[in-house]
């Protein structure tokens, strides 16, 4: 699934985009999930739900945060967010280095580069797509890299992910989890599940997380130990 926004201050731009876009969208597999009036909103949006969004389609000329500045915003929280600009000025077309924006359409966006560019795009999440987690909420649809993700825990029937910037909680079962993510995550305990590249400690019945103590129960003592242990010195996932 491609999940898209745009985001610009001019509904008739927004419009004439959206309509763009439906034409050349795989049915099913890929959806205009949010339209954004302002470079602020978007930015307080995107803060408050990472990675529900994978491809940002972003006007440069706005009132109040243009779309530089609110690229620069976004990319204080998140880097991997793909950013289209849209802009009507081929003056802006080298600054999009500074915030690493995939490319930019002029303005009106023609047929044939928006059919190129989708192309791009859906090489890029495919080849991403092993790399990433993806969860449902009654909140939206989110994608977490595995790098960002420090463990899985489960209470009950549901499991929270944990990244460093928060905790995510969600309906599944740590078994199907562990089964997807294996060896790359480590079960250490019937409510836990580590991804050793995060562990700052590795002791007989523990490990620690970035200062957060996890216990290692006796079911899983051996065979986990011993595959954080090999990740810790070199080996990786064993």
């Amino acid at each position: 699934m491609l999940r898209i926004a745009i985001c610009d201050d001019e509904i008739e731009a927004r419009d004439a985009l959206r309509i763009q876009l439906e034409k050349l969208m795989i049915e099913d597999a890929e959806e205009i999930i949010y339209e954004f009036s302002s470079g602020t909103g978007a930015a307080s949006w995107l803060a408050k739900h990472p990675g529900e969004i994978d491809l940002l389609f972003l006007d440069m000329e706005m009132k109040g945060l243009n779309g530089m500045e609110t690229a620069e915003k976004i990319r204080t929280f998140d880097t991997q967010l793909i950013i289209v600009f849209v802009t009507g000025y081929s003056d802006y077309v080298f600054d999009g280095y500074r915030v690493e924006a995939l490319d930019y359409l002029m303005k009106p966006v023609s047929e044939e580069k928006l059919r190129t560019l989708l192309g791009r795009v859906r090489a890029k999440t495919a080849q991403e797509e092993s790399q990433t987690f993806t969860m449902k909420t009654i909140d939206g649809t989110w994608r977490f890299r595995l790098v960002d993700i420090l463990c899985f825990y489960s209470d009950k029937r549901k499991v929270t992910l944990v990244t460093e910037k928060g905790q995510y909680a969600f309906y599944a079962r740590l078994d199907e989890i562990e089964r997807q993510l294996s060896p790359a995550f480590v079960r250490i305990h019937q409510r836990y599940l580590i991804n050793p590249a995060h562990v700052d400690y590795l002791g007989s019945e523990s490990v620690t997380i970035h200062g957060q103590e996890f216990p290692c129960s006796r079911r899983y003592r051996e065979s986990a130990l011993h595959k954080i242990a090999r990740f810790m010195i070199g080996g990786g996932p064993a």
